[in-house]
């Protein structure tokens, strides 16, 4: 017979090992010797040391579910109690025992933070449901777009939560997705309608901006090509294509002709500044004829100035108010030199002008007569009143003296 501190062997071949509860049958050895046999079952011992090893390693270093550890464990629990094995069995039931615990803990603590995962998932779901149903409304079509395909791509990387919850947040957020899709959509069909009137209607003035490119009624259609460019920028804008199409057909038509009108412009402008030189040559001409001695000879020599200054045509606008105002001030110069001799000259005139001076000389006379008889009787106050009364008598008869002496005397 043989033994050792785990089992030993009968001399019958049987194998024995020593547990807590006593001897248990191991196996039968009729191969070799006990020695022999106490190793074999030795080595089985070995082995399940070496497996029950490994499991508490993967159990502490890897994700190895809780599930599948606890299969592992009734294996090798199995192995053990059926005593296929010489060696301290019982040290190997407390391991077991105790990977048993640490598997349970470890299931708690995945249980857990299954737990706080699905409630962070349920808080980032019912944000990223709010944020969505909120961009649902905007009007901001690009960025709101980007934004709830990015917010997708987001929840897909969320993990899922009980199967009620999950559908009734995936169905308010699928519902803002496509409420905003729908607005979207409607939003551009209205655009596209508005930009199809809109080309509708800048083609009808293009066909008339092309009408009129050849005009030369240079200030009717200047003004009309502003009321066109009015009606331009109220009619909105068409589609992308046929916005750049229109609007270079549209500008190229009133390049053409305010090209055709600058050009006519220019030589007219050339033409005015040598016209300028020209009719400031005549004023000057003309002033030379102020102040007037001869009437006669400066009325005909003005009026052939003016002659030849009606011929020669317009001036810079700038520029006519004071070359005009030069011809002005000679024309009246003459005009009241006309005047002048036409009272020295007129009989009818001089007639009143000696009556008038006749009867204010009269009126003077029997006033100061009046006022002298009026001192003498002592009546001041009335002497007084006559004297005024004189006085703008005599203010008048010297006027009139005045304009007679005008009239030769």
């Amino acid at each position: 017979m043989s033994s050792d501190p785990w089992g030993r062997v009968d001399e019958t071949g049987t194998v024995y090992v020593r547990t807590a509860e006593g001897e248990k049958v191991v196996g039968s050895w009729q191969a070799g010797t006990p020695e022999e046999a106490l190793a074999y079952f030795e080595r089985k011992y070995e082995g399940l040391v070496v497996e029950i090893g490994l499991l508490e390693r993967r159990v502490r270093t890897t994700d190895l579910s809780a599930k599948d550890a606890q299969t592992a464990i009734d294996h090798l629990r199995t192995q053990v109690d059926e005593h296929h094995a010489v060696g301290d069995l019982d040290a190997l039931r407390v391991r077991l025992d105790k990977l048993v615990a640490t598997v349970e803990a470890r299931r708690e603590e995945r249980r857990a933070q299954k737990a706080k995962q699905a409630d962070e998932a349920r808080t980032a779901k019912e944000a990223l449901v709010a944020e969505a149903e909120e961009l649902a409304q905007s009007d901001q079509w690009r960025s709101a777009g980007e934004r709830l395909r990015a917010l997708v791509d987001t929840w897909k990387g969320l993990p899922r939560l009980d199967r009620k919850s999950d559908d009734e947040l995936w169905h308010r957020f699928s519902h803002a997705r496509s409420a905003f899709s729908k607005r979207r959509k409607a939003h551009f069909a209205a655009l596209d309608a508005q930009r199809e009137d809109a080309r509708k209607v800048k083609e009808r003035l293009v066909a008339e901006a092309e009408a009129l490119s050849g005009s030369t009624d240079w200030g009717p259609t200047a003004a009309r090509y502003r009321e066109l460019m009015a009606d331009w920028k109220a009619a909105g804008r068409a589609q992308r294509e046929a916005e750049d199409d229109l609007w270079n057909r549209f500008r190229g038509a009133q390049d053409v002709f305010f090209a055709a009108r600058s050009e006519v412009f220019a030589e007219r402008d050339a033409e005015q500044v040598e016209n300028l030189k020209l009719k400031e040559e005549l004023a000057e001409e003309a002033e030379k004829l102020v102040p007037v001695t001869d009437l006669k000879a400066a009325r005909a020599a003005f009026r052939s100035v003016n002659e030849r200054w009606e011929a020669i045509g317009h001036v810079p606008r700038d520029a006519r108010a004071k070359v005009e105002g030069r011809m002005h001030a000679v024309e009246r110069a003459i005009q009241e030199a006309e005047e002048g001799e036409w009272r020295r000259t007129n009989p009818e005139a001089r007639a009143r002008a000696a009556g008038l001076t006749g009867q204010l000389q009269a009126a003077v006379d029997k006033l100061r007569a009046e006022v002298d008889a009026a001192r003498a009787a002592g009546n001041n106050a009335k002497a007084d009143k006559l004297a005024r009364e004189l006085e703008g008598r005599q203010a008048l008869l010297d006027q009139a003296l005045k304009g007679l002496e005008e009239f030769g005397g």
